[in-house]
Parts: C-alpha cells; structure tokens; sequence
C-alpha cells in the first residue's frame, strides 16, 4: 500500500477491496477453506504457498486487521491473538524455552507480572525483573549466558512508568537478544517503539485499538530487524531445521518475516489462540477511529490531571503528560503528542478513602477494564494486582492507594464534575 499517514492508514490499511468486492472489511465466519487438489493444499501445510487451510491458523479477516495494525506500527508483520495475554506470552514463548531466561521489567500488568513469575516459571522459563528505570549497569547485571529476551511496556500499566526505550533496547541488543515491548497503553498514534530500537510490539486490542470494550484481543507485530542468524546459537528453534515443517529453518526461509511466521506456523498451529473473524471485524471498526479518539483522550486526561493536582483531597497525581511530572520530559521524547488517557492517583485517606471515593462516582464506572471511549476507574492492588505481594506491589509502582482513572471521551467538564461530587463526600 502506498505510503500514507498514521491517521489514513486506521482506515485504509490493511484491506483493499478489488473491483466489484465488498467496500467494508467482510468477516470471513469460516473454519475451512476449498481447494481443487491436494497437491496444493499440501504446498499450504509445508508452508510453500501463502494461503488458508484452517483458521485456527489463519483467516482472511484476522489477516488484514493484523496487516493494518503492522502497517501502524510500522513492521514487516502481525499476527492477532485471541488476548493481550496470550500476545504476551507468544511474544516470549515463540523464543524461549525451559532452560532459558528473560529480563523484563517490573512495572508490568499484573497479570503478565504473574505469567511471568508463576506461570511460565512452572513451564522452566526464569525471569529477572528490573526497574524500568534502572541503570545501564543495572541492565547489565541481569542479563544471563541463557537470557534469550527482554520484555517492557512502553507505559506500565496501572503505574504509568515510561520506558526509556533506547536504553533497554541497548542492553538487550548488547546481549544478542531482542527487546519485546507492549505499547497498548500510548497506541502507535502516541508511542513508535520501532523507531527508538525495540524489536517487537505486542498490544491487549482489548484496549484503545478496540476502544468500545466490546472485544478481547491482542497482537504481536515485528519489526523484522533483529538478525536471528548472527546470533544462532541462541535461537534454535528460528535458525535450525524445524522438524514439524520438513527441516524448514524459518531464518533462511522466510527472512524478516521468520519470527511471525514462526508464530503462526508453530504457535498457532499447536495453541490454537485465535480470535473470533467477527472479534477481529469489531476491532477493525474501533481502529478506523483511533487516531480522532487519542488525543481526545489524552486532552481530557490532561485537563483531569490538573485539576486533581490542585485538589487538596488528592495527595499524589502521576500522569507523565503533565508538566511537572517528574517523567515529563522523557514522555516527551517517546510520546510527543501524548501518552494515554490513563491516570493513577491517591486520595487522602488511603484505601478506604479510595474506596468510598470510587463508590461515590456516578458517571465514571469501576469495572475491571481500562482505555476504552467510557470513564472507568479501578483500584488495582485489591482487584487486577491483588494476587502479588506488598513487596510485589512496590516493585510494580503500585501502591495501597492507587487509583487507576481511565478518563473517557466523554465531555472533559463531565468528568471533573462526577470526580469533584465525588471528593465531597469524603
């Protein structure tokens, strides 16, 4: 596709209807596909072909929500998964195995905190968290002889810690391995983490990309710039004869593309966690309007922030968009035209002030979701977090009286009304 702006490619990527064909993105509701011999559907299995056989691995639209999203990140590749989870845990999975070890940071979502440190620790795979604000020193101790990647987010979730990305993507490439980040938080309309040196991006579209709470999802895009081959020894499964597929090493096949191809030929294949083709259709629709829903967003976070920091019910206001912040000035490098439209703040009071402040709220809503088009608010560490430790919480940014505010795009007046009625209760 031609080589347009950010905003046009939420509409146009993606999908380009031929003559006569369907205007709007059609939803492929089909499990199978119909071939004329089995010679060529054969090609298909042995991966000689580009083509669908079974949408557990691929359906046509699955693919072109994906080819729109990698075309806003701007990698070579995407494939969807059926949640931000599931993206997570391909994302470092497709690379590593039992033995092995990765660096991510601690200011992560809890549930990827505890993927990580539970679930995937049971499956032999190590991790080592670090600050996200630790030092190149720091980095550098963390790394192991066996370390085969390193995983952030862009802009932590609920902590809203930035992610000096050039710093990580430094070690990691340092130590031969590439830099995983989630960028669900500031979306590629905020954030371009290919551009500073990260390797892949994953994203809960469950998020903003969806923005209307209708859909779970997630997406793994690839940059296709880490060189598997210069560092062979540690990624056999991309560099050396895959068994399952004749002997095929998917580095020397399929180039840039191998580390998806990976993903949906193996991953894909064996876990099967896909989204639904009308999943996908709902995200598409959401996407189309997310560079006009954004800076929406982050306005009237902005606006919501000020007044909370001048509020004197409020003890702490963390939003790095805000001038001040003392994340500021690195917002403004990775996210120039802003970051989310996600708050965390405390109230006077602590935990039960947050709780019967949160209670008094009536058009914000608390629900255990965040970054859709509604006001919505959540108290992390007895809901989404509530599985760690005290020292856990610390590690994560995440403190008793965190209040993760997720302001909507709903009129930015509204919002600092329902908050303020709701201060006045206490």
């Amino acid at each position: 596709m031609q080589d347009f702006k950010i905003d046009t490619n939420c509409v146009q990527a993606g999908y380009k209807p031929e003559n006569g064909e369907p205007r709007v993105l059609p939803i492929i509701q089909s499990t199978t596909y119909k071939y004329d011999s089995s010679v060529e559907m054969g090609r298909l299995f042995d991966l000689e072909k580009e083509g669908y056989f079974y949408t557990r691995l691929q359906n046509p639209t699955n693919d072109a929500v994906a080819a729109k999203i990698a075309a806003l990140e701007g990698g070579v590749g995407a494939v969807l998964t059926s949640s931000g989870q599931a993206a997570s845990f391909f994302s470092v999975f497709n690379i590593a195995g039992a033995g092995d070890h990765v660096v991510s940071s601690a200011a992560i979502y809890g549930g990827t905190f505890n993927l990580f440190s539970v679930t995937m620790k049971k499956m032999g795979i190590d991790f080592t968290f670090v600050s996200p604000h630790a030092s190149e020193e720091e980095l550098d101790k963390a790394f192991k002889p066996n370390t085969k990647a390193v995983f952030a987010e862009t802009l932590s979730n609920p902590s809203l810690q930035v992610l000096d990305i050039e710093k990580f993507a430094a070690a990691a490439h340092a130590h031969g391995v590439p830099l995983i980040v989630d960028n669900t938080f500031p979306t590629p309309i905020n954030c371009r983490p290919f551009e500073f040196g990260a390797d892949i991006v994953t994203h809960s579209t469950t998020k903003y990309m969806d923005g209307h709470a209708t859909s779970v999802g997630g997406v793994i895009v690839d940059s296709g710039n880490f060189d598997f081959m210069a560092h062979k020894d540690k990624f056999p499964g991309l560099t050396t004869p895959d068994d399952s597929y004749h002997g095929i090493v998917y580095a020397e096949r399929f180039g840039k593309a191998a580390y998806i191809t990976k993903c949906v030929a193996q991953l894909m294949r064996d876990l099967g966690a896909i989204p639904s083709a009308f999943n996908s259709f709902l995200l598409n629709v959401g996407l189309e309007s997310l560079a006009v829903r954004i800076p929406k967003h982050c306005s009237n976070a902005l606006k919501v922030a000020e007044y909370l920091k001048n509020n004197e019910k409020i003890t702490w206001v963390n939003y790095p968009g805000l001038e001040g912040d003392e994340q500021y000035e690195l917002a403004k490098k990775y996210m120039p035209h802003g970051t989310s439209g996600v708050i965390s703040f405390g109230v006077k009071g602590g935990r039960e002030a947050a709780t019967k402040f949160m209670d008094s709220l009536k058009l914000a809503a608390i629900v255990t979701h965040v970054a859709d088009s509604r006001t919505c608010c959540l108290h992390p560490a007895s809901t989404t977090h509530r599985q760690l430790t005290d020292e856990q919480l610390a590690e994560c940014g995440v403190s008793p009286d965190l209040i993760r505010f997720s302001v909507g795009i709903e009129n930015s007046n509204d919002i600092i009304a329902d908050i303020e009625q709701a201060l006045n209760m206490l």
